[in-house]
């Protein structure tokens, strides 16, 4: 069982910057991978972001996102972050932080079926 908390959320201009964090409860932080999604208002699904392997080697992002938001981790403090940059209107969402549902998966994954564990959600709010 992975419990996850995110904080970080707030309002924010357009082109500033938000980091989002996400503490994780669990033995098993340090071997899955972890990914940022996001649901803006009407959406249906939330929309994937970021991702990173278990061992941090690789991130994978959305083409929405690159060059502006950086994933990380720090595995000894069970923590994922999402650095966003150059924040636009359109960044504005529920941020969520999500764990893989399998261990020592050898790639990075966007789809939201292949996360088990997910928070509760921080809003970001950006404006014009």
């Amino acid at each position: 069982q992975v419990q996850l908390v995110e904080s970080g959320g707030g309002l924010v201009q357009t082109g500033g910057s938000l980091r989002l964090s996400c503490a994780a409860s669990g033995r098993t932080f340090s071997s899955v991978a972890m990914g940022w999604f996001r649901q803006a208002p009407g959406q249906e699904r939330r929309e994937f972001v970021a991702a990173i392997k278990w061992d941090g080697a690789s991130t994978y992002y959305a083409d929405s996102v690159k060059g502006r938001f950086t994933i990380s981790r720090d595995n000894a403090k069970n923590t994922v972050y999402l650095q966003m940059n150059s924040l636009k209107p359109e960044d504005t969402a529920v941020y969520y932080c999500a764990a893989d549902a399998t261990t020592y998966r050898r790639y990075v994954t966007p789809m939201n079926s292949n996360y088990e564990y997910w928070g509760q959600g921080t809003q970001v709010t950006v404006s014009s």
